[in-house]
């Protein structure tokens, strides 16, 4: 465990203020690029990948969706390497650079009837440099803004990258609704399509802005840089690896994914709830879970301590998503408004506090390595996947409750690291 270097506490707020923006604008557009794929995802399936059988076109496209959270691990290394030996300014701007113009490029791809095969693996190959992007998007900006921040507020300001990212998804979720409402889907596959992934290029502009209106994160604190951050992070750091998935199985992968992106399937489903009220069920949840990290990480500053506060959110989904699960299964409009509220606010507290912890319990030097592999490789693993595990655990059982039962195993096990095994700094009080 080491304390967060930085100047941070003698910076203006101004500063302050623009280092958390920075951090938060390229999670902004990965949720945004996130949500617009995958709600556009079956008008554009028989674009690339025409078939007489519609769900392998869509199979194939969220294929291509896939192949990009397999390339997360592998960014981790690169940005990684980038952030640790090179600094944070440089890889951020390198990986919303890489970001933009892949999902910029998405919107300016030719079709199958223009190119044939081409076009589907040319949209793989950009879902891979998003991937790779991605790999150092989230864990680099949460280094970037805590190594800005003064330690009194770090827990405030580092959870504006997950507000950044729910933020985004909301953007995205919006963009597409819009369009839907507007145009039919005739209109949109003739080419309207490409109009929210070219709304990424504003995000991109907006990032690089304040990406480079701020200076560079203070250099490591305790020598010189790594030459080789991963194989040394793999040597030395191999615990807080571990412990920074940990955090991540129950504070970001697990519980998000099949609540907030399987759910509202699962209710159209399962539950036969229309369309309609199942993504507005999902948006009020959304907004929920928009604010509560702020309050979350606010909280850990106020009382001076991280670790209760994320011990509180795992304890509380160990203990109650089986009953707020069932609360969700009435399929009474109330009722499930109520649950995924509830989800929401769980789900809240963790993400808000668990950015600043990652960075916290990692070492200096190898700080952006330590968070980019912890994080992407349990996102890769188990947070991409949830939505298929939970489909899959009910087809086999026909026990709807299966993806609770495995939000409260991933729970545990992380609540179970958080309570014996993660010792993390408190933040010291602000000065006068």
């Amino acid at each position: 465990m080491t304390e967060v270097a930085g100047h941070a506490p003698t910076a203006a707020n101004g500063v302050i203020v623009r280092a958390a923006g920075a951090g938060a604008a390229g999670n902004v557009l990965e949720w945004f690029d996130f949500a617009v794929y995958g709600y556009m995802a079956p008008m554009i399936a028989p674009l690339f990948f025409p078939s007489t059988d519609p769900l392998s076109a869509i199979l194939a496209v969220y294929g291509a969706f896939a192949a990009g959270y397999l390339a997360r691990p592998i960014g981790a290394m690169i940005f990684g390497h980038l952030g640790d030996h090179f600094g944070r300014k440089p890889m951020l701007v390198a990986s919303v650079l890489m970001m933009g113009l892949s999902t910029v490029s998405i919107a300016l791809l030719p079709t199958f009837q223009t190119v044939g095969p081409i076009a589907g693996a040319l949209l793989v190959v950009l879902r891979i440099l998003q991937g790779l992007s991605v790999g150092g998007e989230y864990t680099g900006s949460t280094v970037f803004v805590a190594e800005h921040a003064p330690p009194a507020r770090r827990g405030f300001f580092c959870a504006w990258i997950t507000g950044g990212a729910i933020g985004g998804f909301l953007l995205g979720s919006l963009a597409v609704a819009l369009l839907s409402t507007m145009f039919d889907e005739a209109t949109i596959k003739a080419g309207l399509w490409r109009l929210p992934f070219l709304c990424g290029l504003l995000i991109v502009i907006a990032a690089l802005v304040l990406r480079r209106s701020v200076s560079d994160a203070p250099g490591p604190s305790h020598g010189e840089p790594v030459q080789h951050p991963v194989p040394h992070a793999f040597r030395h750091s191999w615990r807080e690896i571990l412990k920074v998935g940990a955090i991540a199985l129950g504070a970001s992968a697990v519980p998000f994914y099949i609540l907030f992106v399987y759910a509202a399937t699962f209710l159209q489903e399962r539950l036969h709830v229309s369309t309609t009220m199942a993504m507005d069920i999902n948006t009020i949840a959304l907004c929920i879970l928009f604010v509560v990290p702020f309050l979350s990480g606010a909280l850990s500053d106020r009382i001076r301590a991280r670790r209760p506060v994320l011990i509180t959110g795992f304890a509380l989904m160990v203990l109650l998503c089986v009953p707020l699960w069932a609360l969700m299964h009435t399929a009474e409009p109330i009722r499930v408004v109520a649950a995924q509220a509830g989800f929401a606010l769980i789900v809240g507290i963790t993400a808000g506090v668990a950015p600043v912890i990652m960075t916290e319990i990692a070492s200096t030097r190898t700080r952006v390595t330590v968070l980019s592999i912890g994080y992407n490789v349990t996102l890769a693993l188990f947070g991409g996947t949830a939505p298929i595990v939970a489909a899959y655990l009910i087809a086999r059982t026909a026990d709807d409750y299966m993806p609770a039962y495995y939000i409260l195993a991933t729970s545990a096990v992380s609540l179970v690291v958080a309570v014996f095994f993660l010792r993390v700094p408190g933040p010291k009080p602000a000065p006068g």
